[in-house]
């Protein structure tokens, strides 16, 4: 799938992002595996333990500059400054919230593109230990379009290389380090869909979960989509032991069509079979995104369909409320709401949890602090996307009433 074949609600960008400039052509290091670094470091005649410097000072050390590299002679410090870009963050913006809690980083790349990535802190209670996790992105921009998503707003940019990816874990390593903590978990839930990156993002997760560089353990990092079932299926036959996300947001095929509009290409009866058999690959339980907008998907009825759809699967359902997009018409489902659907869900039998939004102040939704760097759109385009998105949702929930409704969505048959 191309970038501009997502189906979306409505002439995206909506927004516009700043202009990019030219790119760096060195390579980020953090992107090399081990057996290139070592492979670059033979072709200039150097010692193989040099390998295990450069890895020391970029994993543990956190190195952001090879001045940084102190244990590696002044020559190949420059021969490292001369093909490597040793942090591909060329700028960071940070904002705190909820006491401390969640930051939010803004970060401009080499070329201007703008990407977020959050830290969530979660202190220690009696049945867990404290836990600092790090939300990622893996593109500037998204494709897909999800009409409650500021990212969407935005449009596609560009894919990030797998050191793009990785300096932004690297990065909040590093501002956790000051404090004697360390990150314990990595999502890639930020902006862009991770499965329209594939290459880059295993490539990103591997180096996360190598020991012997960044040394996440696998179980520890959450590879999330919005259910590109090629990619699902490709992950599944590496059978790796990272935690699969889908963003499912609804049951019922016509309303997902318009809440993720790539339902249309990859519907939703197949994504949740790849999401199964991924399951069944790897024996890691997989965990479906529901986000709760009031009035839309968060009826008994959206409740139930969810958990016939899901009945017989190693799954857990997370419900989250909506966070508030500017240019969206709706609004986040209320607590009470939450509760009984999360209750109709478990009394079904499946796994539910509901989670609370961090760093609303700040927006640290995906998306919305570049969204608030880019050009705001015409108040007439505004008002044609609400009007857009009120119709198809209600066109979408009068299907669901009638009979058939919960027939997969897909192409048009030939």
């Amino acid at each position: 799938m191309t970038p501009s074949s997502a189906v979306t609600a409505g002439d995206l960008p909506l927004v516009t992002p700043p202009a990019a400039s030219a790119r760096d052509p060195r390579p980020g290091l953090s992107g090399l595996s081990t057996g290139q670094l070592a492979a670059w470091l033979e072709d200039r005649g150097e010692a193989g333990y040099r390998a295990r410097q450069i890895a020391d000072a970029l994993w543990r050390h956190g190195a952001s500059d090879p001045a940084q590299m102190r244990t590696l002679p002044g020559s190949l410090r420059s021969q490292l400054s001369a093909s490597f870009r040793i942090n591909t963050l060329a700028e960071t913006a940070v904002r705190p919230a909820d006491a401390g809690l969640t930051e939010k980083a803004l970060h401009r790349l080499d070329d201007g593109r703008l990407i977020e990535s959050v830290l969530m802190r979660y202190p220690a209670r009696r049945e867990s230990r404290e836990r600092a996790t790090v939300c990622i992105s893996s593109q500037a921009g998204c494709a897909v379009g999800c009409p409650f998503c500021a990212t969407g707003e935005l449009g596609f940019e560009r894919d990030l290389d797998a050191a793009e990816i990785v300096d932004q874990v690297r990065f909040w390593s590093r501002r956790l380090a000051d404090d004697g903590n360390r990150v314990t978990n990595v999502v890639f839930m930020g902006m862009g869909e991770p499965l329209l990156n594939l290459d880059a993002v295993v490539e990103a997760a591997q180096a996360l979960s190598d020991p012997q560089r960044f040394g996440l353990g696998a179980r520890h990092i959450t590879i999330s989509t919005s259910g590109v079932t090629p990619g699902i299926e490709r992950l599944a036959s590496m059978r790796p032991q990272w935690t699969m996300a889908v963003s499912l947001h609804s049951a019922r095929p016509a309303l997902r069509d318009v809440l993720v509009p790539l339902n249309r290409r990859y519907p939703l009866q197949g994504v949740v079979a790849a999401a199964a058999a991924y399951a069944r690959a790897t024996g890691r339980r997989i965990t479906y995104e529901h986000i709760m907008i009031a009035g839309i998907n968060d009826t008994p009825t959206d409740a139930d369909e969810l958990a016939r759809l899901l009945r017989g699967h190693l799954a857990h359902v997370n419900l989250i409320p909506m966070n508030r997009v500017a240019h969206t018409p709706w609004q986040p489902s209320p607590v009470e709401r939450l509760e009984i659907f999360a209750g109709r869900l478990r009394g079904a039998g499946i796994s539910t949890t509901i989670r609370r939004n961090r760093g609303i102040e700040i927006g640290a939704a995906c998306g919305q602090l570049a969204a608030e760097r880019s050009e705001s759109p015409p108040p007439a385009t505004v008002a044609r996307r609400r009007e857009i998105l009120e119709t198809r949702s209600a066109e979408a929930l009068q299907s669901a009433r009638s009979p058939g409704s919960l027939v997969p969505s897909g192409p048009p048959a030939p």
